[in-house]
């Protein structure tokens, strides 16, 4: 392990928390979504006319677009990226950077009038999470990724995340993170282990579950509860967990749905158990060691946020090389041991494993980061909600979180 790889970021604010906050694509999402659940034909773009002419052999640059608090950092200098100022100083390639990704939906409206009109973006990479990622693919605005020039993608790639239901052996996107949907409760306060997803509904503990209020971040793991491969989930699957939500619902056993405020909640002792992500918690036990995280027997959704190359992309082989680059087993080290969310290369384990600085070794360890083999056996990627199931599920989903 090269000295150049930070110490563990334990900031109490994850990105997904930040994202909340600054995402104010709500009016946005609602009008795009449509667009996109209802799969407009004439947004769609024909593979041959997806590819500009590539300037990335005479025009070293890149534009890359991502999330906030998604990337490492100098701990004295926040501006300075240690990962990606060594891959421009190894490739000569200058990236231009931005945090500009605070909402999928809202990003989806900001890019999403040039790409139906066969315009450029201005962004060579752009990352967002792969039930939106689906969408981009199904409207062609995406190009297909050359794998012969990322032969650490090839070689490297988690098996568990290499052919999700939207992008088969994934041609168009390629995991930047990952991270699972579980369930994070107070062992202390509950005071027994919480082992399925039907603990939940436990009578001591009325009034002090919540659940995630997004629709593709909450039914996963609510259907594996009703013991559903959720790999081959049923529109009758869907409507049979929502009339169970519905009944807790009604009864009050659910205290409310949130978005990353449950943090918060269950911080604070108001929530006894509630839905959550792993990144977010691996932050919460930094504060509070009773946190527990648990994939519950049933199951939980293994998810992924993901680079692709839209359209008309003017960089795109700087863009894979920068893809490729990052699934260096040292690199993704390096990215894994800042961002605490699940590293789509587990060759990166061994190491972090090595390090003779005990905090970082010590992730190796961390299953929330590496899962171990029992909890691999219990993740899954679920199929993703088509354009035709969107607007009827969207609709009963939010009757019932109240949105």
């Amino acid at each position: 392990m090269t000295s150049s790889v930070p110490r563990s970021r334990t900031s109490s604010v994850s990105r997904r928390s930040l994202l909340r906050v600054l995402g104010g694509g709500a009016a946005v999402g609602a009008a795009v979504g449509a667009l996109a659940g209802c799969g407009v034909p004439a947004a769609y773009i024909e593979p041959g006319e997806r590819a500009a002419r590539d300037r990335s052999r005479r025009d070293r640059t890149l534009t890359f677009a991502n999330w906030p608090l998604y990337i490492d950092t100098d701990d004295d200098d926040k501006t300075k990226r240690p990962s990606l100022d060594a891959f421009e100083k190894r490739t000569g390639i200058d990236v231009r950077y931005t945090e500009e990704i605070n909402d999928n939906d809202e990003f989806f409206g900001k890019i999403s009038p040039s790409l139906m009109n066969h315009q450029e973006t201005g962004r060579d990479l752009i990352v967002i999470s792969d039930w939106m990622c689906a969408r981009f693919v199904r409207l062609g605005w995406v190009q297909e990724m050359d794998r012969a020039r990322q032969p650490n993608v090839t070689k490297y790639l988690d098996p568990l995340l290499r052919s999700p239901h939207f992008d088969p052996g994934r041609k168009y996107t390629v995991p930047w993170q990952s991270g699972i949907t579980g369930i994070a409760y107070n062992k202390r306060k509950v005071g027994r282990e919480i082992k399925q997803v039907s603990d939940l509904w436990a009578d001591d503990l009325k009034g002090r579950v919540t659940l995630l209020s997004g629709l593709d971040e909450a039914f996963a793991l609510l259907l594996q509860g009703d013991g559903v491969d959720i790999r081959k989930w049923t529109a009758d699957d869907f409507h049979r967990m929502c009339d169970k939500v519905e009944k807790m619902v009604t009864s009050h056993h659910i205290r409310r749905f949130t978005g990353n405020d449950y943090i918060k909640d269950l911080s604070s002792g108001d929530v006894l158990a509630c839905q959550a992500y792993s990144g977010d918690v691996i932050q919460l036990q930094a504060d509070d060691p009773d946190i527990e995280f648990v994939v519950p027997e049933e199951g939980a959704e293994l998810w992924a946020e993901s680079l692709m190359v839209p359209n008309l992309a003017r960089h795109k082989q700087n863009a894979e090389r920068l893809i490729d680059y990052y699934y260096d087993p040292e690199v993704a080290a390096e990215l894994a041991a800042w961002v605490n969310y699940v590293c789509p290369v587990p060759a990166a384990r061994d190491i972090l494993a090595s390090s003779k600085d005990r905090e970082l070794a010590a992730l190796a360890e961390d299953p929330l980061i590496f899962p171990d083999d029992a909890m691999r056996e219990r993740l899954v990627i679920a199929r993703d909600i088509t354009s035709k199931e969107r607007t009827e599920f969207a609709k009963r989903w939010n009757g019932l979180a109240g949105l």
